[in-house]
């Protein structure tokens, strides 16, 4: 390949991601306002239950928040050459899923007025809890600005190897890209992009290329001359 395509997230993805992030913040802050309540006002014997409640409420705000900071990463990723921010960026809803359970916890089980019931359960539901948070906010795989370049560059090249140059098109709904425009994939579909492959991934962050279109370009290739 002569070229090799860098990924460079759009501003329409930035802005997204931006977005994204914003509502991922309100969501986390709002675990966090939860927790303060149930802090200084759910801690009993009496309102156990409504402590429960509380907590399901709290891990149900923490995992909106790290599903919205993934997907963020997903259309703006951070490079790995810087290592802290690479992290930071990609497991912060680790940290903040565990900071939304963990002081709670300790009240809980520190609280000199609870009956052992009451912090057995209410405590063991809150470190579970904290634990789920935690575990949805970590990235296994997370996305970089260098795995999308390589990705971007695997997949241009398919498209060289199958000589259908480099003009894709994709719906706004859709997780693939197609080389015809005709495939009764998007045929009837009316909010189409075109472009490159890269810009594919930069926009929508597509890596795939369609089955059928690739199955149908392989067959056209394999009747053509030599």
């Amino acid at each position: 390949m002569s070229e090799q395509n860098v990924f460079v997230a759009s501003p329409e993805a930035k802005s997204k991601a931006l977005r994204l992030r914003i509502f991922a913040f309100l969501a986390w802050i709002l675990a966090m306002a939860g927790q303060v309540y149930a802090i200084f006002n759910l801690i009993s014997n009496d309102k156990m239950m409504w402590l429960i409640g509380a907590i399901v409420v709290i891990l149900a705000l923490a995992v909106l928040g790290n599903f919205l900071w993934k997907k963020s990463n997903r259309l703006d990723p951070a490079s790995e050459k810087d290592g802290v921010k690479f992290f930071i960026q990609n497991q912060l809803g680790a940290f903040m899923g565990v900071l939304a359970f963990l002081p709670l916890a300790i009240f809980i089980f520190t609280n000199k007025d609870l009956d052992g019931k009451t912090k057995g359960i209410a405590g063991s539901v809150a470190v579970i809890a904290m634990l789920a948070a935690g575990i949805s906010g970590v990235d296994f795989n997370p996305p970089s600005v260098e795995k999308y370049t390589k990705e971007i560059n695997a997949q241009t090249k398919t498209l060289e190897d199958l000589n259908v140059g480099n003009n894709v098109y994709w719906a706004s709904a859709g997780n693939k890209y197609h080389i015809n425009r005709d495939c009764h994939h998007i045929k009837n579909k009316s909010n189409l992009s075109n472009g490159t492959v890269k810009e594919s991934f930069e926009q929508k962050g597509i890596s795939e290329l369609c089955k059928t279109c690739k199955k149908n370009a392989e067959k056209v290739s394999l009747t053509m001359p030599e």
